[in-house]
């Protein structure tokens, strides 16, 4: 895939930041987090599993073996084994996801079906697939964080799984591969760590 370069400057402002500690569940949403270096954007604290009827689950191992009809998966702290599908941060722009809710009128579409940890708010006439343009850059969040965009995400089967108020649908995930080659958001990997907030801007760098 081609990427075009472009200058640097503010591309848009956190507007929602998010964490997954358990692997192909959903998120947390937060206002702040600590993105790390080497060892990934932190997952600090106890970590809850919400059932999909939204209480907290006291039992998540035989929970999650119950609900998924398999008895050889467990929940593991980070220290053992990472949740990272791919790289740690993973960055998606309102301009991508707008451009899949108009190509999926009749889909009910938000960010949780791409699971990113960063959901960047950006100007109005920002093309879809910006993301694109960052590719092999760093950028700045904030006034300390720093961050190197390295490639995009290929998208699988998730992006359809039904969750609370989305449906189970093929129909995003068809859109994204006849349009952009399957592939959706920039991944990155944290070069300078620190405390990135709701808010804060992205600076191409």
């Amino acid at each position: 895939m081609h990427y075009r370069r472009s200058g640097g400057g503010q591309r848009g402002v956190m507007e929602r930041l998010c964490r997954y500690p358990i692997k192909s569940t959903g998120g947390e949403r937060l206002r702040s987090r600590f993105l790390r270096g080497q060892g990934g954007p932190g997952a600090e604290g106890l970590s809850e599993l919400i059932a999909p009827d939204g209480r907290v689950v006291d039992a998540p191992t035989a929970f999650l073996r119950a609900h998924l009809g398999r008895e050889d998966v467990e929940p593991a702290r980070e220290g053992e084994v990472s949740h990272f599908d791919q790289l740690p941060i993973s960055v998606l722009t309102t301009a991508t996801l707008d451009w899949v809710r108009r190509e999926v009128p009749d889909v009910p579409v938000d960010e949780r079906r791409f699971r990113p940890n960063l959901l960047v708010r950006t100007p109005p006439g920002t093309p879809p697939f910006v993301e694109d343009e960052w590719m092999g850059r760093a950028a700045r969040l904030g006034t300390t964080v720093r961050i190197d965009f390295l490639r995009s995400s290929e998208r699988c089967v998730m992006t359809g799984q039904a969750q609370q108020g989305l449906r189970r649908t093929s129909a995003v995930l068809k859109a994204i591969a006849t349009a952009h080659d399957n592939r959706l958001d920039a991944l990155a990997t944290v070069l300078t760590p620190g405390t990135v907030r709701v808010g804060d801007p992205l600076v191409l760098g």
